[in-house]
């Protein structure tokens, strides 16, 4: 079988190039470029495929005469972690925690600026938070310039550790997880509730174990807080779901007004029902009770976001959707749709399994065949993903994806529709997986565009899928000839 020819990059850097050995990397990065190589053994090298990481590295799958596959790593990042697009200053690593994902083109013109200001804001405002403190502490005898300052030093670090606790709790939340509202905020503002719960239970065993009140007051506070960071940014886009004509202003001041009233109902039965004799009194009354509420609650907010009917695709909801059209080429309507969606689950433990961001050398599993990577760029060369079936015996039905620069949404969601009619067809698998692939993509062709009209004609929003490319791996797009 005679190998065709790749295309070819233009280089002057090969021979600088680290032998690696096949493995998975981790993290983005300036572009790579590939060349033509004559050893001086006078055999022919050709790169083939070049795969961009998030931390600046690039791997590059080199064939040679023999059709053997070799990787080599190339660092391209600067050794000092600062990026030479946005921000050159700032480190990447810095600027991943504290800015949104896809920064700049992700947030409006006026974001950077408005942040930069709202900084020092924030700090003058807990300048004078600390000072109205002080002024508390002064007025219950604390006073700073009397025979109590010790006791008001330790008292004023006490709860300072407590609430500075907590603090840590948000910033890490939303510095590392400010990426998965957008994609499923119903399941993060469920999450809210369970981690706030524990929060307090934190919180209930203070009589018991009075001599470790500040552990378990700033393991409480630490618990709210993570909880609060969950709930804050999930519970805006539920409230920008609400606004269909823009008007999230007033959508946010009525829902103050709602949760307003509801405390104060919640305050007057809660002082009610401590005014019950022997309530107070009963430590294990008060803890059966509070469980009661606790339990109700949950139960409560679980059926409020079980109500809401987003229009918006999610992997969750893509899901079922493309599971229905697979199965019988049907899609279910936005009420359907959001009532089957499963608002605890984990996409880790859904059936079946999509493992996204996967390096291509984890995709051949080992092997050296660059036959095979030839294969796999000419049958997805119109596509702007990769995708296979995970070989390996032990592992049950689970596909394997990786994307290439250029990917969308409707990348994603093509994926996601190929996995499903692999899933549904195993019986149709054949000894060759090349031609099983195939067919899955012909069937893809032929299917998606219907699907699509479909899930417009039933109202779903197909001008924005919320399905995020992972960028962990991406592949440079080159043709094959």
């Amino acid at each position: 079988m005679a190998f065709a020819s790749f295309s070819i990059f233009k280089s002057n850097c090969f021979p600088n190039l680290t032998t690696h050995s096949l493995c998975k990397c981790n993290s983005t990065s300036s572009s790579s470029s590939s060349s033509k190589h004559t050893p001086s053994d006078g055999s022919q090298h050709q790169v083939v495929l070049v795969e961009r990481y998030m931390n600046g590295t690039s791997k590059r799958y080199i064939v040679d005469d023999k059709f053997q596959l070799t990787t080599f790593l190339e660092d391209k990042s600067k050794s000092n972690g600062f990026s030479s697009k946005e921000l050159p200053w700032l480190p990447d690593l810095v600027k991943d925690f504290v800015l949104p994902a896809g920064f700049p083109g992700s947030v409006s013109d006026d974001y950077l600026e408005y942040m930069l200001l709202q900084f020092p804001t924030n700090v003058t405002a807990w300048i004078c938070h600390t000072l109205v403190t002080s002024s508390l502490l002064k007025a219950v005898g604390l006073d700073y310039s009397s025979g109590t300052t010790a006791a008001a030093s330790a008292a004023a670090i006490r709860w300072v550790s407590k609430d500075g606790i907590g603090a840590v709790g948000r910033f890490f939340i939303g510095g590392r997880f400010g990426n998965l509202f957008d994609d499923d905020p119903k399941q993060w503002r469920m999450y809210a509730d369970f981690i706030g719960s524990a929060g307090s239970i934190f919180d209930l065993c203070t009589p018991l174990y009075p001599a470790y009140f500040l552990p378990l007051a700033s393991l409480g506070n630490l618990a709210k807080a993570v909880a609060r960071g969950l709930k804050d940014p999930s519970f805006r886009v539920i409230q920008n779901h609400f606004a269909v004509t823009g008007n999230l202003g007033d959508v946010a001041a009525k829902e103050e007004v709602w949760e307003v009233s509801a405390q104060l109902i919640g305050l007057g039965l809660g002082i009610l029902v401590l005014s019950t004799p022997g309530l107070v009194n009963s430590y294990p009354v008060l803890a059966s009770t509070w469980m009661t509420m606790r339990l109700l609650h949950l139960w409560l907010r679980y059926q409020s976001l079980s109500s809401l009917q987003f229009n918006t695709v999610n992997l969750k909801r893509a899901r079922i959707l493309v599971s229905s059209h697979v199965s019988d080429s049907t899609v279910l309507g936005c009420e359907e749709c959001n009532k089957m969606e499963n608002i605890l689950s984990w996409e880790k433990f859904s059936v079946p399994r999509i493992v996204f961001g996967v390096s291509l050398s984890v995709m051949l599993g080992g092997e050296t065949s660059g036959l095979k990577v030839k294969k796999l760029l000419e049958l997805y060369a119109k596509e702007k993903y990769i995708l296979v079936l995970n070989q390996e015996s032990f592992k049950d039905f689970e596909i394997l994806v990786s994307f290439k620069d250029g990917a969308t949404s409707l990348s994603v969601l093509r994926s996601v529709w190929q996995t499903y009619w692999l899933f549904n067809n195993q019986s149709l698998r054949r000894e060759n997986m090349f031609d099983w692939l195939k067919e899955s993509l012909e069937e893809l062709d032929y299917q998606f565009e219907k699907f699509l009209l479909q899930l417009k004609d039933v109202g779903w929003d197909i001008n924005h899928i919320s399905l995020k490319v992972c960028n962990d791996v991406l592949i440079e797009d080159f043709p094959v000839y």
